[in-house]
């Protein structure tokens, strides 16, 4: 997974090291534009157990900013938004790696550095009794969730770095 490229950022960002669960790092490129969610659409993706894109819809694109060739293939964490904290994460994984369906408020960055607000539902894929995948279907945020979503998140990404 690659730094952001600054090129394709749309007006004045600040730069964020993110470290990942599996010990790669990348620098992401934030700006503050918002990205209104667009009305009507569900965002589709599917990745397989380790969380590499392995299927996506043209809502999940379009909102991604990534061309199809770009995005599939990558780990779904080439979304991650530095305001979004680590054990929100933690609980995804920990909750889909028991069978189990996840759901949350989810801050996603775009590949111009803009962002996204959605509520997410990732479900596990078993096949045979096995987990072989994760589906991820998300929706239009309520702007009361989002913002109740954004001070949880401050004072957990404030538990981080204590």
């Amino acid at each position: 997974m690659n730094d952001m490229d600054p090129s394709q950022v749309a007006g004045k960002a600040t730069a964020h090291r993110l470290a990942y669960f599996n010990g790669n790092q990348r620098t992401v490129l934030v700006t503050d534009i918002e990205t209104a969610y667009p009305e009507g659409k569900l965002i589709v993706s599917r990745t397989d157990t380790l969380g590499f894109v392995t299927q996506c819809n043209q809502a999940f694109i379009e909102m991604s900013g990534y061309t199809e060739s770009e995005i599939l293939g990558q780990p779904h964490c080439i979304l991650r938004h530095p305001d979004m904290p680590k054990a929100a994460y933690a609980d995804l994984w920990a909750t889909v790696g028991a069978g189990k369906k996840w759901h949350g408020y989810v801050k996603n960055v775009r590949k111009d550095g803009g962002y996204y607000w959605v509520h997410a539902v990732v479900v596990p894929n078993v096949r045979d009794g096995q987990i072989v995948g994760y589906t991820s279907v998300r929706r239009k945020p309520s702007r009361s969730k989002v913002n109740e979503a954004i001070a949880l998140y401050v004072e957990m990404k404030a538990k981080e770095s204590a």
